[in-house]
């Protein structure tokens, strides 16, 4: 009877480097996937962050205007000069704290002090705020205005403002149905996302 003769499997050495290989690039492959990926996502929150900015910023100055004219608002718009500061986007805050911003100061106080029946009212909120980008120390333009401190200050001040509105216009259905309510409603509300969402990035 004959034997029979069971071969047995060699893996050839050069095709299991090559295997191992393969599985080391296939790993590199997904690391950088992976970094991409976080690197997208970074950067869309980032935007997103920059949009929200902008939007808040358009919103305060809404706001400001709608007080100046005859659709007033029943809010304290003077919360609004800090909200801006701590809110502004780096682009202008930079913009009115350099030259710019130092020669719109001293023409604003040149007017106010030597005509002041020539200045007129609704230029003393957006001249405080001028006043205040230019001679903040760095401590808060530096540091605190993009921190913590300043989403926190910011939140506080559009809850408050939201809150007040709400009380003065007789309920939150009120502030929506009421002449004017709407848009006001609107603009305070817009306030609240930006520190929101500044909150929730600062937690990821």
């Amino acid at each position: 009877m004959a034997k029979i003769s069971y071969l047995a499997m060699k893996t050839d050495p050069a095709s299991s480097e090559l295997i191992a290989s393969d599985f080391k690039d296939l790993g590199n492959a997904a690391k950088k996937l992976a970094n991409h990926a976080i690197l997208l996502v970074g950067s869309g929150l980032g935007f997103g962050t920059s949009f929200f900015k902008w939007l808040a910023f358009v919103a305060a100055v809404y706001l400001l205007i709608l007080d100046r004219t005859n659709w007033k608002t029943n809010i304290l718009t003077s919360l609004l000069i800090p909200y801006i500061f701590f809110s502004l986007p780096n682009v202008l805050f930079n913009l009115l704290r350099g030259e710019v911003g130092k020669w719109i100061a001293i023409i604003a106080v040149v007017l106010r002090l030597f005509f002041p029946r020539r200045f007129p009212d609704w230029l003393e909120l957006p001249a405080a705020l001028i006043l205040v980008i230019v001679v903040a120390p760095s401590l808060f333009a530096d540091t605190i205005r993009g921190g913590w401190v300043g989403i926190i200050i910011c939140l506080i001040i559009a809850c408050y403002l939201l809150q007040e509105h709400i009380r003065a216009s007789g309920g939150f259905r009120n502030s929506f149905t009421k002449t004017h309510g709407i848009s006001n409603t609107v603009g305070i509300i817009l306030l609240l996302v930006y520190p929101v969402w500044a909150f929730i990035i600062k937690l990821l």
